[in-house]
């Protein structure tokens, strides 16, 4: 993973070069009060105040120069700069006049993250930023690996990431902070949670479905419990995608990867909870011992589910560990899932479908999204819908026919295995970015992250 503390470090007056970054609106004022020599390249490079113009400005001896970027993004953003910090020669730079960097650090640490297992690339230019805002140095780092943690664990072929090791990742994780790791795998998982091993049975032996449990924190402290769905394949099973569908599959535990790097950050910055993440891990296969449509599954809450639509699986896994999780009585449970193509018709890649029961949640969760460029968008558990979850032979069906609503019926679904007592987020999250911008490449992408981490540090910080 980058190293993104040597490209953040405190400004304590060493030589670099600076970044002059100037909103349109006040470019013209910014030119009239710079020397002759600036006025004459800024007319060169033929910039005019429009957002992303930019040109390298002269100083006064040869080798001085300083960089130029006009820009409209916010002060707060954190994609200020991020264009720069993917394009510069390699050296150490700063904001010019003491501009306060801001957010505008997580950007600049992103733009520089580049996922390399597959090919090999030339060694990277290091893009050193000085801030003055140093107590905010560790924070900014620890969002940016964390971001590159969901990143790689997306982008990465599902020939090399299982659940296995998504268990690996767990470990890790366990062992560089002094948690526990609970693992129930293969036929264990037939009696204490057979939803999960249903949807795996199929898969090949070494890459048997398990759920994965991290505790970590003081039992008497408020218990967080995070879910992330980890489907490390999804084929479709016997309702297989056709392969275009497919493509983008090894996405398909983004979700897992989410919960993963929240919990990292919960443990890096020790907050003062009771943390349990359940992953639920699996690959959807299709073998002779497939799930098949028409059967009726149980539950570990009891229900039983006919299983309409072996291609909703992500549903079915996360109803037992979001029963596991409640067990527990958690103070906040948050889970994260790749989870309805119909979130992403509705919203788009950006938006997260987030579903939440309690109000006082739900505006504290959707202001810390807003606050920190990580924008979620709050669709309805609409109880006049809970009626399209009818089976005529069990409780409940995991899809409901005609493809109505299909996000809010999957929300509603996972509903049935949360207490209404439990206060409980339910993050759709796309988990991918089809096209760049700067600082975020196209690829495995983190949404609803830096949301639901601004959220707990708010309450538990």
């Amino acid at each position: 993973m980058t190293d993104f503390s040597a490209l953040l470090q405190p400004d304590r007056g060493q030589p670099a070069r600076d970044l002059h970054v100037v909103h349109p609106d006040r470019f013209a004022d910014w030119l009239a009060g710079q020397p002759v020599r600036v006025r004459t390249a800024v007319e060169a490079n033929k910039v005019t105040g429009r957002p992303g113009n930019r040109a390298i400005l002269p100083g006064e001896a040869a080798d001085d120069w300083a960089m130029l970027l006009v820009c409209d993004e916010p002060l707060d953003s954190p994609w200020r700069i991020a264009s720069l910090a993917d394009t510069l020669p390699e050296g150490t730079y700063r904001l010019a006049n003491g501009g306060a960097t801001g957010a505008a650090g997580l950007g600049w640490l992103l733009a520089q993250h580049r996922f390399t297992r597959y090919r090999k690339v030339e060694p990277a230019a290091l893009r050193v930023l000085l801030t003055s805002d140093v107590a905010a140095i560790d924070e900014t780092v620890r969002l940016a690996a964390a971001t590159a943690r969901v990143r790689d664990l997306v982008d990465t072929g599902a020939s090399d990431l299982g659940p296995a090791e998504l268990e690996a990742e767990a470990d890790a994780l366990a062992a560089q902070h002094g948690a526990t790791v609970t693992v129930t795998r293969g036929d264990a998982l037939a009696t204490g949670y057979p939803m999960i091993h249903a949807v795996g049975q199929a898969a090949s032996k070494d890459r048997a479905p398990r759920l994965i449990e991290l505790e970590w924190g003081d039992p008497s402290a408020p218990r967080v419990a995070l879910v992330g769905k980890g489907v490390c394949f999804d084929s479709g099973g016997l309702d297989i995608k056709p392969s275009a569908g497919m493509r983008l599959m090894k996405k398909d535990m983004g979700g897992a990867a989410h919960a993963l790097a929240l919990a990292a950050l919960v443990m890096q910055a020790r907050l003062k909870v009771r943390l349990h993440l359940l992953i639920p891990a699996v690959e959807n296969a299709i073998a002779g011992n497939a799930f098949r449509p028409g059967d009726v599954l149980t539950t570990r809450k009891g229900l039983t589910v006919e299983n309409t639509n072996t291609d909703a699986e992500g549903r079915l896994i996360l109803g037992d560990a979001l029963t596991k999780a409640v067990e527990s009585a958690p103070d906040l449970l948050i889970d994260f899932a790749t989870l309805t193509g119909a979130a992403r018709v509705a919203l788009g890649p950006d938006l997260p479908a987030t579903f939440v029961q309690d109000e006082t949640l739900a505006t504290e969760l959707l202001a810390a999204g807003k606050a920190v460029y990580d924008p979620l968008w709050r669709l309805p558990l609409w109880d006049g819908y809970d009626d399209m979850l009818k089976s005529d032979v069990a409780d409940m069906v995991n899809a409901p026919d005609g493809g109505f609503a299909g996000a809010i019926t999957a929300a509603l679904f996972l509903r049935r295995f949360v207490p209404a007592s439990v206060t409980w987020a339910h993050l759709d999250t796309f988990a991918w970015r089809p096209s760049p911008r700067p600082g975020r490449p196209k690829g495995g992408e983190a949404y609803g992250l830096r949301a639901a981490w601004a959220l707990l540090k708010k309450r538990f910080g």
